[in-house]
């Protein structure tokens, strides 16, 4: 029996859902819904769905299994709420909110519900990053002792979505801090130093918005995790990580078209480029992260990032603001 589906959001990662949602065999993509009605009956026809111009028939609709949650943050928070009284599934897109006491407020205020809530951290998926953590726990490395994550987008997000995000910690290092979590496991961030500058692009420098960025975060254990953020990356999308331990080191790199290599008369070695969009380097951790999500759905396994795990990455995300501004690390409790 398939899982009915109600989709919120159909900007670029909504529409990316919409497609992989349709696809996959496990689901039915009954509802999308996005604010742009022309969008939504356009994705609707596209996928053999069905536009709501109400969408309070996805939670009165008891045939409605998931509530996928890929809309603007702002509406994270109302829509966990109106699924979770409706005792629908939910996955929500990264971050929860902006603001950590509506987290917190939202937390409490459904705990009485007991629902079922999927964080959408899907670099948890990648396989190469996930194989990191796979080796790990089979203590391949032997104790781990330090955590390295290279982030740089191909060119910066538009204006508009800058001034909406949070800013450079809550809407991208937030992926690579759940990241160190995921490695961490039981071991919790104890401190976090920032800093950030801009050069060139005067059009951040007016939102307060930075270029590039590293973060340090040791944990109680003593493990420290490097953090190399960056918003411009001339060759493409730079993503690595890199594990240390008393046994080895371990590394997840960057992935490409594919991986041949050109040997002519002017080039020796030539290899194709870095890929250049998010969607298409982490394409298929969102395809396996579907995967997870049936099974979570069908009550057969927990999630893999759960509601407390963006609220715990938010809070990071929180103090290393924090320790941007006042220039010193900042305790994490």
């Amino acid at each position: 029996m398939k899982i009915n589906v109600a989709l919120f959001g159909l900007g670029r990662i909504g529409i990316m859902h919409a497609a992989d949602i349709s696809l996959h065999p496990m689901f039915n993509l009954k509802y999308v819904f996005d604010t742009n009605q022309k969008l939504s009956l356009k994705i609707a026809r596209k996928f053999k769905s069905k536009s709501l111009i109400n969408s309070s028939k996805a939670f009165t609709d008891k045939n409605i299994n998931l509530i996928f949650i890929a809309s603007s943050t702002p509406t994270h928070v109302p829509l966990i709420m109106k699924s979770a009284k409706h005792k629908k599934v939910i996955f929500c897109e990264k971050p929860i909110d902006l603001n950590i006491n509506k987290v917190i407020k939202c937390r409490k205020n459904i705990k009485k519900y007991k629902p079922k809530i999927h964080i959408g951290f899907n670099r948890r998926y990648d396989p190469g990053h996930y194989s990191l953590k796979k080796s790990l726990l089979k203590g391949k490395i032997g104790k781990l002792e330090k955590i390295i994550i290279t982030s740089r987008d191909p060119a910066p997000p538009s204006l508009k979505y800058l001034k909406a995000s949070g800013g450079i910690y809550r809407d991208m290092t937030i992926h690579d801090f759940d990241l160190v979590r995921f490695y961490l496991g039981k071991d919790k961030i104890k401190e976090v130093f920032a800093s950030a500058s801009n050069f060139s692009n005067k059009k951040l420098k007016k939102i307060n918005e930075y270029e590039i960025s590293t973060c340090v975060l040791k944990s109680n254990s003593g493990v420290i995790a490097v953090i190399n953020n960056s918003r411009h990356c001339s060759f493409g999308m730079d993503q690595r990580v890199e594990i240390f331990g008393t046994k080895g080191m371990l590394i997840s790199g960057n992935r490409r078209i594919d991986e041949t290599e050109s040997y002519l008369k002017t080039t020796t070695g030539s290899k194709k480029p870095f890929l250049n969009f998010f969607i298409e380097r982490y394409g298929t951790s969102y395809k396996l992260q579907l995967n997870d999500l049936a099974k979570f759905v069908q009550k057969k396994i927990k999630p893999r990032a759960s509601f407390d795990e963006g609220e715990k990455s938010l809070i990071i995300a929180n103090a290393a603001y924090k320790s941007l501004s006042t220039k010193k690390v900042v305790k994490i409790k």
